[in-house]
């Protein structure tokens, strides 16, 4: 085991519904869409990117560093949302997906960075960003499913400024947890006069961190990251400054990313194809409570 697979020890769920699987007792949830964006400004050392920590009483991924995300809200698919930038048919060619889903997974990308972090990728036509200022009653109306997101952009004369978004990566939760995501990861820069939230419901904590210092956090046991976190931050080590990380977004495969167990005897063993680093060992207890179902 390496030095980053000691600092992710294995979920204490994992080795019995990795049991259950293999035995096929456990039916796999089937993926929610979701989309995280990668938000980054430019500091005196080369980029920064902005981190939350969540929540230890969150269901998912309690206690982890992660990016502004969430899942699509079937909302987000909305024929009628002001756009600018890429189309959503061009968006489906570079995703890989149909054209209501890839407006969907942009559409959301763009709310839960609005929600998270308060940074509003959008304007009043496909040149301007929108101005800074309080939107704390729009955000919380987001954020509890009140309003969606295509009203809110029209009730303010505003446009999705999808050409602010590049895309970095597709990542899968693993068959065998609780909770699965079928997520894009996005890069953006931060608009200029816009200021991140300082204050998110959801995390305890937020940084800007560049990521040499968050990687070196993540393996020190500092900052604790779920693999695609870390991952998406080692990728963006040779970065130069937001802007370079956009273009450097251009043309990345977008394969999705799955962690499959391997099974020998009392030993399990995880591995995400192509990155060899994340590989997590475990062994299977002697006895364990059965797997819930999911619902």
């Amino acid at each position: 085991m390496d030095h980053q697979a000691k600092t992710l020890p294995m979920p204490p769920s994992w080795p019995a519904r990795i049991r259950a699987l293999e035995a096929g007792e456990l039916t796999p949830p089937v993926p929610r869409p979701a989309a995280t964006v990668v938000l980054l400004r430019d500091g005196a050392d080369g980029p920064q990117a902005y981190l939350l920590r969540r929540r230890t009483s969150m269901a998912f991924a309690g206690g982890m560093y992660a990016y502004p995300g969430g899942g699509v809200d079937p909302r987000d698919a909305e024929a009628e949302i002001g756009w600018a930038g890429p189309s959503p048919e061009e968006w489906a060619k570079r995703l890989g997906v149909d054209r209501r889903t890839a407006q969907a997974v942009v559409c959301a990308a763009v709310r839960e960075t609005f929600e998270e972090a308060g940074v509003l990728l959008a304007g009043p036509d496909a040149h301007a960003i929108a101005d800074a200022g309080d939107w704390s009653a729009e955000r919380a109306a987001l954020e509890a499913h009140e309003l969606s997101f295509a009203d809110f952009l029209r009730t303010h004369g505003l446009v999705l400024r999808s050409d602010l978004l590049a895309a970095w990566a597709r990542w899968v939760t693993p068959v065998f947890e609780e909770r699965r995501f079928d997520a894009w990861f996005f890069v953006a820069a931060l608009p200029p006069g816009q200021l991140a939230a300082s204050e998110v419901g959801e995390a305890d904590r937020v940084a800007w961190l560049s990521p040499a210092e968050a990687v070196r956090g993540y393996e020190q046991g500092t900052y604790g990251m779920l693999p695609p976190t870390v991952t998406v931050l080692r990728e963006l080590l040779p970065v130069r400054t937001a802007a370079h990380a956009l273009d450097a977004a251009e043309g990345r495969p977008l394969d999705p990313v799955l962690g499959r167990a391997e099974v020998a005897g009392d030993r399990m063993t995880v591995r995400w194809s192509g990155y060899e680093e994340l590989t997590i060992d475990g062994h299977f207890p002697e006895e364990g409570p059965s797997p819930d179902e999911p619902q």
